[in-house]
């Protein structure tokens, strides 16, 4: 927005503790240093991340009053703050995490493994109809090994996906954590069949070093 002041540069200095590690001390620096870290603070949500949720909805248009909208890994809740802002008091929202997530006023909480073969269930049956927006910013806990990792990105955003087309209403748009080179291969072959528009897009808030980005679905054909 025109004439907002930006967050002062701090550059806060970090020690490293008896019994923190160097990757903790640089971790912890690089979160107090983090403007979008304090911004988030300052006006009430939960991380960061309610940022980037903001910035593709303000590009793509996502969140409309009144929509019902899905958020899969939802913790530490920041998605469906925004969400829940977004939609008013007619929409609903639902999110499923297997972390415990701190109650959101106006979103119902599925505490679950979203890859356990019972959450899709639960979660349509919570939702009780068709979604509107189907929301993910799950990531797979990292092993160092890159070729697997990739893998398990990719079978997230493909468990994702599978749900996206079972719920979405025509129309629907869909919203993935991608990496790298973002959606590839059968992935991509199926989002373009399956909506009128995919595009990738890098929100600001989105730390510059990390390779993460979003594949953003709209105008969702329906099922056959």
């Amino acid at each position: 927005m025109a004439g907002e002041a930006k967050p002062r540069e701090l550059n806060i200095h970090v020690k490293t503790a008896k019994r923190r590690d160097y990757a903790s001390t640089l971790w912890l620096k690089r979160q107090l240093n983090d403007p979008y870290v304090r911004k988030a603070k300052a006006e009430g949500w939960r991380s960061r991340a309610a940022y980037k949720l903001l910035e593709l909805d303000e590009k793509f248009s996502l969140l409309k009053p009144g929509a019902n909208i899905v958020d899969l890994g939802c913790a530490p809740g920041g998605w469906l703050q925004v969400a829940v802002k977004a939609i008013g008091a007619k929409g609903k929202v639902v999110g499923i995490d297997y972390l415990h997530v701190p109650a959101v006023p106006g979103a119902d909480i599925l505490e679950m493994d979203f890859l356990d073969e019972e959450a899709p269930v639960r979660l349509k049956e919570m939702l009780g109809g068709e979604a509107d927006v189907v929301l993910s910013d799950m990531a797979a806990p990292t092993t160092g090994h890159r070729s697997t990792d990739h893998l398990r990105i990719v079978a997230l955003a493909e468990a994702a996906l599978d749900y996206a087309e079972d719920v979405l209403a025509p129309g629907g748009a869909f919203v993935c954590k991608v990496f790298a080179g973002g959606a590839e291969g059968d992935l991509l072959i199926r989002l373009k069949q399956n909506f009128e528009s995919v595009k990738h897009a890098k929100p600001k808030a989105s730390r510059s070093h990390s390779a993460e980005k979003y594949v953003v679905a709209t105008g969702f054909r329906g099922r056959e």
